[in-house]
């Protein structure tokens, strides 16, 4: 298998603010669920050679407790605004426009578009990538246009956890 596709969904948010959806903060829940779930995966973890954001607050955020957390500080790092996508189409668009150089993708984003892209292009059926929810999916391809029906290798739930 030649690229890995790491798909990390927000941590939980919080709606106590009166704000535009795009800077909601997190909950003191989805730190804590962030750092089970990076805790958990660290031992084993494929290091991304790319990691991209969309730029809402709660991705952001999201990201960068999981650089933190897992010591990715050297990988880079872009925010995307095109990722702040709910039906996973500019998301899939940014997978396969992805240089052929990236070898291990991680993105930071949305349902119901990263539950999709699971589906999509996974062997494995999910529900729903939940808060702080982790999904690899390994291809057997070199090229980021060819992905298409992979092998999900790794799925990390919070509730997994508990």
């Amino acid at each position: 298998m030649d690229k890995t596709l790491q798909l990390f969904r927000h941590g939980k948010s919080s709606w106590k603010y009166n704000l535009p959806d795009h800077d909601r903060p997190l909950k003191k829940r989805g730190f804590t669920d962030i750092d089970l779930v990076s805790k958990h995966i660290k031992e084993d973890f494929k290091k991304p050679d790319l990691i991209l954001s969309s730029t809402a607050n709660r991705a952001c955020t999201t990201s960068k407790n999981y650089i933190k957390n897992l010591d990715l500080f050297d990988v880079k790092f872009q925010l995307k605004k095109e990722l702040y996508d709910f039906s996973g189409e500019a998301v899939l668009n940014q997978i396969y426009n992805c240089d052929d150089s990236v070898n291990t993708l991680a993105i930071f984003g949305h349902n119901y578009a990263l539950t999709d892209l699971c589906n999509q292009l996974g062997d494995s059926y999910i529900e729903n990538l939940p808060t702080s929810g982790f999904v690899q999916i390994e291809f057997n391809t070199q090229c980021w246009q060819k992905v298409k029906f992979g092998k999900t290798t790794r799925i990390v739930f919070p509730k997994h956890l508990k």
